[in-house]
C-alpha cells in the first residue's frame, strides 16, 4: 500500500511538473508572437537544400512577402524549406522569426532568424505557430509537414479559428492529394463534405500567392469571429 501510494505521489509530482512547463511554454509562445501582429506561417520539408527548386521558390517568395507587404515570417526555425522562408525575408530586410524544438538530436536552427523561441513540447510548437497567422504556406513534406496542414485544415473546417488562408505550393505534391480527399473522403466514403477542399488553394503563382496573402483579414488569435 506504501509503494502504491509513493507511486501515486510520484505520478502527481511528474504531471504537476509537466503542466508547469506546458503552461510556461504557452504564456512564452503567447507573449513572443504578440510583438508580431502581422504574420505568415511557412511549413515544409526540413530535408530540401538550397539547390531544391522548391528551397528557391520559397526563398523568393518570402523576400516579396517581407517587402512587399511587410509581414513577419514565422518557421519552425530549423533547415530545408524552414532555412529557405527565413532566407528569403532575412536578406529582403524583413522580421524572420522561428520557434524552434528540442529533440533527441538536436535540431539545427537556421542562421536567417532575427529571433526565435525554444520550446520543448511538439504541440506547443504547433500551437504557437497556428497563432494569429494571417496566412499559412505548405510545401511539400513528410508526417511533420502534413500533420500541421491537417491541424490547421481541421481547425477552419470546423470553425475553431477563423477561416484563413491555406496555401499549398507544388502541383506535384499536392494534386494527387487533393484527388484522395476528393474521390475518397468526399465521394466514396462521404467523411468530409463537398466544398471542404476549397479552404485552400493549390498554386505555385508567386504573384497570386501574394496577393491572397495581402486581401487576407488580420486575425484576433485563435479564437473564430
Amino acid at each position: 500500500m506504501k509503494e502504491e501510494s509513493h507511486t501515486l505521489d510520484q505520478y502527481d509530482k511528474t504531471t504537476a511538473e509537466k503542466l508547469a512547463v506546458i503552461s510556461k511554454e504557452f504564456e512564452e509562445g503567447f507573449k513572443f508572437l504578440k510583438k508580431y501582429p502581422r504574420s505568415v506561417t511557412v511549413f515544409g520539408s526540413a530535408r530540401f537544400k538550397e539547390d531544391n527548386p522548391y528551397y528557391i521558390h520559397a526563398r523568393k517568395l518570402t523576400g516579396k512577402i517581407a517587402t512587399e507587404l511587410d509581414y513577419t515570417v514565422v518557421t519552425g526555425g530549423g533547415p530545408g524549406i524552414m532555412e529557405a522562408a527565413n532566407r528569403g525575408a532575412f536578406e529582403a530586410g524583413g522580421t524572420s522569426i522561428g520557434i524552434t524544438i528540442s529533440l533527441p538530436h538536436e535540431q539545427t536552427t537556421n542562421m536567417f532568424l532575427t529571433e526565435h523561441l525554444p520550446l520543448y513540447y511538439f504541440f506547443s510548437r504547433k500551437v504557437c505557430l497556428s497563432f494569429f497567422a494571417e496566412a499559412y504556406i505548405f510545401y511539400p513534406g513528410g508526417l511533420g509537414t502534413l500533420d500541421e496542414f491537417f491541424e490547421i485544415f481541421t481547425l477552419v473546417q470546423t470553425n475553431k479559428i477563423t477561416e484563413v488562408p491555406i496555401i499549398l505550393v507544388g502541383h506535384d505534391y499536392w494534386d494527387d492529394f487533393e484527388k484522395i480527399l476528393k474521390e475518397k473522403l468526399i465521394k466514396k466514403f462521404k467523411t468530409i463534405d463537398d466544398g471542404d477542399t476549397d479552404f485552400f488553394t493549390i498554386t505555385e503563382d508567386i504573384d497570386q500567392i501574394i496577393e491572397i496573402i495581402r486581401n487576407a483579414p488580420i486575425r484576433n488569435g485563435l479564437a473564430p469571429n
